[in-house]
């Protein structure tokens, strides 16, 4: 690109120097050449006035008054009636240029100049023009390198930056080089590099969601079949066989949950439901872990509570608070439910050392963890949480109390000019 725009300029030049440089040589030499005559003619009029004026005052003319009268190295032949041809100055050979004149004597006056004067005027004419000309090609040539790296520098850059955004790395770059449509170019790339960003940071955080949300029913379920695999007792085995299946359905919920956040996460399922059912079922899924811990996990408070959320998603709070205990409390876990103004709160406390004085503020953000997990189990529980209007927060660090608040109020149906808004 480069090279074209040098070309193309130059060509330019080329052929605007080539138009106006000829007719401007052809001017001037015309010019040059016609000056050059009438001074030849002016200097033979003013040669017969002389020698009017001397005839008229001494009546003779001679040789070395007129040879004193002649300027340059011009040849002048005055021709008197009656007197000898007077001859000043060399005669000139090759092309001359003449010059006639008659004086009131009767005399006559012919100058000669050689038209080499003239040619050696219009070499310095052409020699100044073909500067001019050699200094516009060098400034064309200067101004097109300019331009040409002023264009093409910035055409690499976003190459480069589209480059980039193909192999995967959506960093904007937010730089501009003062071309207005060079710059809309740039603005579009940035635009797309954080559209880009946030689709692939949307993604993985699905992925880390989605890995850490099916991880714990999962688990639950596996524990399931783990008991129906060590009895012999067809009761037994039916009994965990419906509580596997109730737990499959549950997982399936969890992951048209995630299907759909991951479409809109604004959307919502929030409904009425009974708060003890949730608690008791999972209650029931991690009573044999902790037994295998040597634990107990036990409910209190106040019973026949109902809430408005999503009964899954509020399942996967209470199972990640449940499994956190597990993973980082001690002693016996106890979920408490209360009221508190329009309010129904569950309360998951134990016995442990509870929360480290550093990680309070901290605990729901994403990637803290006081020991070696992942870090996202919390933070995506307070998301499920916030996402049917309720909230998730610690309420004491030691020993450790996370509260569960759920709205008890049923949400209003839209009207019509509520547009998009949900009132709850």
């Amino acid at each position: 690109m480069r090279r074209r725009l040098i070309q193309s300029t130059l060509a330019v030049v080329l052929v605007v120097i080539a138009v106006f440089g000829v007719s401007l040589v052809i001017v001037e030499t015309r010019t040059i050449s016609s000056t050059a005559q009438e001074r030849v003619d002016l200097e033979a009029v003013r040669l017969a006035s002389i020698v009017d004026s001397r005839l008229i005052g001494t009546g003779s003319v001679d040789e070395d008054f007129l040879r004193e009268q002649i300027r340059d190295a011009r040849y002048a032949v005055i021709r008197i009636p009656g007197e000898p041809v007077v001859e000043v100055g060399t005669k000139p050979t090759g092309d001359v240029l003449q010059g006639r004149a008659t004086g009131e004597e009767g005399e006559t006056v012919l100058v000669e100049e050689p038209r080499s004067s003239v040619t050696r005027e219009v070499g310095r004419t052409l020699l100044i023009i073909g500067l001019v000309a050699l200094l516009a090609v060098i400034a064309a040539v200067l101004l097109a390198i300019r331009q040409a790296n002023r264009l093409a520098s910035p055409l690499t850059d976003l190459a480069e930056t589209a480059e980039r955004l193909g192999s995967g790395d959506p960093r904007p770059r937010h730089k501009r080089y003062g071309v207005p449509e060079l710059d809309r170019v740039a603005d579009v790339l940035d635009s797309s590099a954080e559209r880009i960003a946030r689709m692939l940071t949307a993604e993985r955080r699905l992925a880390a969601d989605a890995s850490h949300q099916l991880r714990t029913p999962l688990t639950a379920l596996s524990m399931r079949l783990e008991e129906i695999t060590l009895t012999d007792e067809p009761e037994t085995v039916k009994e965990e066989a419906t509580i596997a299946l109730s737990q499959v359905e549950r997982l399936t919920d969890v992951v048209d949950r995630l299907l759909t956040n991951s479409r809109d996460p604004r959307s919502g399922s929030a409904v009425t439901f009974e708060l003890d059912d949730v608690i008791q079922q999972q209650i029931a899924e991690w009573r044999p872990a902790y037994r295998g811990e040597g634990r107990a996990i036990v409910s209190s408070g106040k019973r026949h509570l109902t809430a408005v959320g999503t009964p899954g998603a509020v399942a996967q709070v209470l199972a990640a608070l449940i499994e956190n205990s597990l993973m980082h409390g001690g002693g016996t876990v106890a979920l408490r439910t209360r009221v508190t103004g329009n309010q129904a709160v569950v309360e998951v406390t134990d016995e442990g050392p509870g929360v480290p004085g550093d990680l309070g503020a901290r605990i729901f953000e994403r990637a803290i963890s006081g020991r070696n997990s992942t870090g996202i189990g919390l933070a995506v529980a307070r998301d499920l949480a916030e996402a049917d209007g309720g909230r998730l927060e610690l309420l004491q660090g030691r020993p450790p109390v996370f509260g569960l608040f759920l709205s008890r109020t049923p949400p209003s149906k839209k009207s019509p000019g509520d547009g998009d808004q949900t009132v709850r």
